[in-house]
């Protein structure tokens, strides 16, 4: 007795070899365990020992750098100079 064969679902033929889909998932805004995140923390180690410039908030315990998306880069730009975190060339 002969069984029929269902054919096979061809393959789309959009997909490129070697590509690859890579999804952008917006950034939560709300920390891992469900808190609001608090300005006055860093958003890595959770220690309160940091300081804001005009474009970041640098954490002075771990290092870390967090952007402040109203932040001016220009201001911050500045702020570099005057403190001597960069040096004129």
């Amino acid at each position: 007795m002969k069984t029929s064969r269902k054919p096979r679902p061809a393959e789309p033929t959009s997909k490129r070899p070697g590509a690859t889909i890579v999804r952008l998932v917006p950034v939560r805004t709300a920390a891992r365990n469900g808190r609001a995140r608090d300005p006055n923390r860093c958003e890595k180690c959770d220690s309160t020992y940091i300081v804001r410039e005009p474009a970041f908030v640098h954490c002075r315990y771990c290092g870390a750098m967090h952007r402040i998306h109203d932040g001016s880069l220009l201001a911050q730009e500045e702020f570099e100079m005057r403190s001597g975190l960069r040096l004129a060339s």
